[in-house]
Order: C-alpha cells, then sequence, then structure tokens
C-alpha cells in the first residue's frame, strides 16, 4: 500500500469517536517528530489537540487544520464492513472517518514530510492543528486552542481545512467561506386552562405564533458576495400536556441562523429579541454561537488554490460558501485566510463511508503543491 493509504487505514482502525482520539494523534505526533517538527498536545477536558510545527517565525504561517474524531456508526449491522476495520473493495476504501476526515489528516502528513524533507531551510512555517472535538460540542478543541493563540499572540497567515469538500470529483470546489450559525431555545410562558375557558388563561401558542412568523418570514438580507441570503429555520416546536382540551402553560422553540458576513450574533441576537419583545412576549431565551462566518477575499491562499485545483481537476473549481460549519470559524478571527479542500464528501456521516483509493493516493501531492506554492516561492501573505 502506499504511504498515505497504509496511515489512513491505521487512523481508521482507532475508534475515535468524539472526544476519544484513540491515540490518533499521539501515532501522528511520532511520525512528525521524526520528519522535524515539534510537537505540543494540548488537552482540554476530555478532548486532545496536537499543534506541531517546523521552520521559524521569519515568513508567513500556513496551517493544515484537521480532526482526528469521527462520528458515531450507527448500527454495525447496517454497515458491509466493520466501520473501524478498513476494507478496500473495487478500489474504495470503506471505514469510519475515510472520508471526514482521517483521509485528509493522513495527506496532510504525508505531504508534510515529503515538503520538509525536500526544502529543509523553507521560509515560514509549517504547521499542523489536529482537535479530537470537530463533530461534537467544539468547546474544548479548536476553538479553546484558538484562545490560546490569542493570548499567546500566534500569527497564523494561511489555513488550510481537510474538510471534504468536493462533490464529485476531486477539486471540483474551492470552499472559501462559510457561513456562520447562531442557535436559539425560547421559552414563551402563558397560563394554563381549560380550552373552554380561554378567557381565563393566556395561550402561548397564539400569543407566539405571529412573532414567531415574522421572524420566519423576515428578508433578513439579498446575500453577500457568493453567500446566499440569512435564513432562519424553526426545527422544533413544542407544547401541551398531551390533553386535547387543555391549553398549555408554556411553549418551548428551537430555531437556527444561517447567516452571512452583513450580520455577526450580538445584532442577529438584538434583532430576534427585539420581534420577541414587539409582540408582548413573556418569555426567556437561551443562544449557542457556534461561530461567525468567515470570507476568504482575493489574494496569494486563494489564488493559489485556484491554480493547484485547476491542475488537479481538470479544470477550474467552483468557489463556494455553503455548507455547515467547519472549524476554520475559530481561526479565521485569529486575522487568517482560510480555504477548505478534500475529498469527494457523498458518503460522510452515511453508512459505508467511503473515498476512492485513487483521490486519496493524489491528495498529498495536491497539498503538497499548495504548500511548495506558499511556502517554498517568494508569496506575500495575506495581500
Amino acid at each position: 500500500m502506499s504511504d498515505v493509504l497504509d496511515l489512513t487505514c491505521e487512523l481508521i482502525a482507532r475508534s475515535s469517536v468524539t472526544p476519544d482520539d484513540a491515540g490518533c494523534q499521539q501515532l501522528i505526533a511520532a511520525r512528525l517528530r521524526a520528519a522535524g517538527f515539534a510537537c505540543e498536545h494540548l488537552r482540554f477536558g476530555e478532548v486532545d489537540n496536537l499543534w506541531a510545527t517546523h521552520g521559524d517565525g521569519d515568513g508567513p504561517t500556513l496551517v493544515l487544520l484537521g480532526h482526528t474524531d469521527v462520528v458515531p456508526p450507527g448500527p454495525r449491522e447496517a454497515w458491509s464492513s466493520d466501520p473501524f476495520v478498513p476494507d478496500i473493495r473495487d478500489g474504495v476504501l470503506y471505514g469510519r472517518g475515510a472520508a471526514d476526515m482521517k483521509g485528509s489528516v493522513a495527506a496532510f502528513v504525508v505531504a508534510a514530510e515529503r515538503f520538509v524533507a525536500a526544502h529543509p531551510e523553507h521560509p515560514g512555517r509549517l504547521a499542523l492543528l489536529l482537535t479530537s472535538d470537530e463533530e461534537g460540542d467544539a468547546i474544548d478543541g479548536v476553538r479553546k486552542v484558538a484562545d490560546v493563540f490569542r493570548e499567546r499572540g500566534e500569527r497564523i497567515d494561511w489555513c488550510i481545512t481537510g474538510e471534504p469538500s468536493s462533490k464529485q470529483r476531486l477539486g471540483d470546489l474551492l470552499r472559501v467561506g462559510r457561513r456562520g450559525s447562531l442557535s436559539a431555545t425560547l421559552a414563551v410562558r402563558g397560563v394554563q386552562g381549560h380550552v373552554a375557558y380561554p378567557d381565563k388563561a393566556r395561550n402561548p401558542l397564539h400569543l407566539a405564533l405571529p412573532a414567531l412568523a415574522e421572524l420566519a418570514g423576515r428578508a433578513w438580507d439579498e446575500g453577500y458576495e457568493t453567500f446566499p441570503p440569512t435564513s432562519l429555520q424553526i426545527s422544533n416546536i413544542h407544547a401541551g400536556t398531551g390533553a386535547s382540551n387543555v391549553i398549555p402553560g408554556e411553549l418551548q422553540v428551537s430555531f437556527n441562523l444561517r447567516y452571512n458576513p452583513h450580520w455577526d450574533a450580538e445584532r442577529l441576537v438584538e434583532a430576534c429579541e427585539g420581534v420577541l419583545s414587539s409582540h408582548g412576549l413573556d418569555f426567556d431565551i437561551r443562544w449557542h454561537r457556534s461561530g461567525e462566518p468567515f470570507f476568504t477575499p482575493e489574494g496569494p491562499l486563494r489564488a493559489a488554490a485556484r491554480e493547484v485545483l485547476a491542475r488537479f481537476g481538470g479544470g477550474a473549481p467552483e468557489e463556494s460558501t455553503g455548507g455547515g460549519t467547519s472549524d476554520a470559524r475559530f481561526i479565521a478571527p485569529l486575522g487568517a485566510h482560510c480555504i477548505e479542500v478534500g475529498p469527494v464528501n457523498a458518503s460522510i456521516h452515511k453508512v459505508d463511508e467511503h473515498v476512492r483509493v485513487a483521490d486519496l493516493e493524489a491528495l498529498p501531492d495536491l497539498y503538497l503543491a499548495l504548500i511548495e506554492r506558499l511556502l517554498a516561492q517568494e508569496t506575500t501573505p495575506r495581500s
């Protein structure tokens, strides 16, 4: 087997369901140390994070960002083979994490080893940042590491995240940003009573529905650059005692906003609570800020990625800000330009997750070409 295929299989064989790293980062750190990287293990709570660097601070810093944790496999009997026993069939590697994202992590490691072997005195720093908390709450992973970096004054110029971004073929999509995500759990209080005597009760459903309709129907903006318009989606509504003749005393609602750089979480919170208050509701609301939106404008990173992906993908990549969120949302606020490049995402989080072996074996070359384009040539950071 090739070096990247062998390492990917070793990682898949470790049942690293969030937040358990299952020794993946120790394995990777041993390889990187042998290649000359300085490795620092940052553990917060139950979460393992690895920060590995090569080179000095004289020049730009390029970070390869990934995660070693995976989502649970679900019913193992639904899989064609054991999700934690890598299996190659008809040129395809099956196993949990094959695409999301142990294949990319393995390719990062191999590309980094090859780069420092070929360019031992390269300018700037090449770094890998790995966490075991990307698929979970993302509290003690890159979010916490970014706080440490902020305190240290760590400078990061460019960040390449190995999330599975491709649609049909490797390199056909370049992620240049992501929307922010803001979730709310709303409780609207009323007065419970008999449905035959509504004058003696206050129905929180009747009170809240006009406000919810206003929030759901609002045109928040018209989009931003390549971002779609901001969207508020109600995901759950719950009220009642189970009896058809009882007006409930409380309504619970969950909703989420996916928003572009026209907004930040603070202003969205203010806008939503303003609508609720304007309808005279007696309410409590809890907010969870998953991360702010980020967008990488034209510059050396985006230009290099466009050039490399066109070469590997056989044509110019689609440049997109779609999808959910990624850990790059914690690195971008440090001042870094961020992109996401990885394998085809069709099977991620599914039964029989897989990656084409040919794509996996091309990934180290793709990442190496990006690293060389940014660190082995005269390139001005963040210009």
